[in-house]
């Protein structure tokens, strides 16, 4: 192995002149400095790792797997190139060997903070939160009232079902600033997930007086009161799926098992083979559905309220265009008989009330149209419309099919279905594929 040279460093100044070009975008003024520091010792880890990032940053993908590769080859045991190269693999959506490689520097290198920052967003990107909470519980250990760290750690808690450690960390943060948005905003999520809204009006009525106009705090505080609101307000979707958009695709479909777009992309094809079709894909998110339909001989259109899910989408080169929108604004908005199909997959989960949405849609459609969406399922002794603990909601499934009916839509078939899974346990819904009469 080649050590990282200490004493003498000739390329010290080479690599930190070569790190600033990389990040200010300057990749061959980078790759000139780097040449330079080859020329001094051609097997200095530090400069291929570098290479790596350079490649990276230039869209060269296997070129820096292979430099940062080669750094790490170079020097086994050096916490920085092993670092690098964990981050690029999680990049690159390869989680298995980047939780390995990042275990393999957490326990090189158990008190540098810099590192396990980089671990902690590794475990956070493969939706390993076992081994985040891991992580910033050693995190803790180091920098005891870290309030980011506290945050993380109760954030993921949450998120993992472990209600009660979530909820103390939430306590101890407002204890200490009883006007910390954050922290309050932490725990009403924590009560509504353990289904206990009510307990939250305290804190929902301390946000409002915050900030007085905040939709998502009037949500809250509508929940709080005990209210079902019929719909979620925008901005609340909106930074919830710009926060998600990177690692979307890998959340539903390898930890979720989320199929229902290659489900429903197979009706749709089976009924029109030709792809001889206008098609308006609400909620669109990353364009998991345009990547099962493929190019259609007509027009495949995005709708979604996160610009990142749109950017995601639009990286797969299917759809046409897209419109940065809100579902509901936008089924008021679209002209009439535009469109063959309209497809909502898990989207009316957060929409909520759909007395408007179906008649809208029906109206969009072009005669003989048909429109396809998914519910998770309500119980039919309940409530029409529910709002669960997760956030999202529940829909009547007699009840979807009553407003189908008065819309005019005709025939209208529903299909009980496995939606998702959520910590290994089936969430259940159904689809309704409703047809616009000829």
């Amino acid at each position: 192995m080649s050590a990282i040279p200490t004493a003498v460093d000739p390329n010290r100044q080479h690599l930190e002149t070569a790190r600033t070009k990389i990040a200010q975008g300057d990749l061959k003024g980078a790759a000139l400095t780097l040449n330079k520091a080859q020329k001094h010792n051609p097997n200095d880890p530090r400069v291929f790792m570098l290479a790596g990032l350079m490649a990276e940053k230039s869209g060269n993908i296997p070129g820096a797997f292979e430099a940062l590769r080669r750094s790490v080859a170079l020097a086994p045991g050096w916490g920085p190139g092993l670092l690098e190269l964990a981050l690029l693999l999680a990049r690159q959506n390869q989680f298995k060997e980047a939780v390995e490689t990042a275990e393999k520097v957490a326990a090189l290198e158990p008190k540098n903070l810099q590192v396990l920052a980089g671990v902690i967003d590794i475990a956070h990107r493969a939706s390993h939160l076992e081994m985040a909470v891991r992580h910033l519980r050693r995190g803790l250990e180091l920098v005891p009232n870290d309030a980011a760290l506290r945050r993380l750690l109760a954030r993921d808690l949450g998120n993992l079902g472990q209600y009660a450690p979530a909820l103390e960390l939430w306590d101890a943060l407002i204890d200490q600033n009883p006007q910390d948005a954050e922290a309050l905003m932490g725990r009403v999520h924590v009560l509504v997930a353990q289904g206990q809204p009510t307990r939250a009006l305290k804190d929902t009525m301390t946000l409002l007086e915050l900030a007085p106009g905040d939709s998502v705090y009037a949500y809250y505080n509508a929940l709080a009161h005990g209210a079902t609101p019929a719909h979620q307000p925008p901005e609340l979707n909106r930074s919830l799926f710009d926060s998600m958009a990177e690692l979307y695709d890998q959340h539903m479909v390898r930890t979720l098992k989320y199929q229902l777009p290659k489900q429903v992309a197979d009706k749709i094809i089976a009924r029109y083979p030709h792809k001889k079709i206008n098609l308006l894909d609400l909620g669109c998110g990353t364009g998991l559905l345009g990547v099962c339909l493929g190019r259609l001989d007509g027009a495949l259109v995005g709708v979604d309220i996160s610009k990142g899910m749109i950017e995601q989408a639009a990286r797969h080169n299917v759809y046409d265009r897209f419109h940065h929108a809100n579902l509901l604004d936008a089924l008021e908005d679209t002209p009439a008989s535009l469109y063959q199909v309209l497809a909502a997959l898990d989207v009316f989960i957060y929409a909520g009330d759909m007395a408007q949405a179906i008649p809208n849609a029906l109206r969009i459609l072009t005669p003989g149209g048909q429109l396809v969406f998914s519910c998770e399922a309500a119980p039919e002794d309940g409530p029409a419309l529910v709002l669960l603990p997760s956030g999202r909601y529940a829909h009547q499934r007699s009840h979807i099919q009553a407003l189908c009916d008065a819309a005019g839509f005709a025939p209208v078939e529903i299909e009980d279905t496995v939606l998702r899974h959520e910590n290994a346990v089936p969430v259940h819904g159904f689809v309704v594929t409703a047809h616009k009469p000829a």
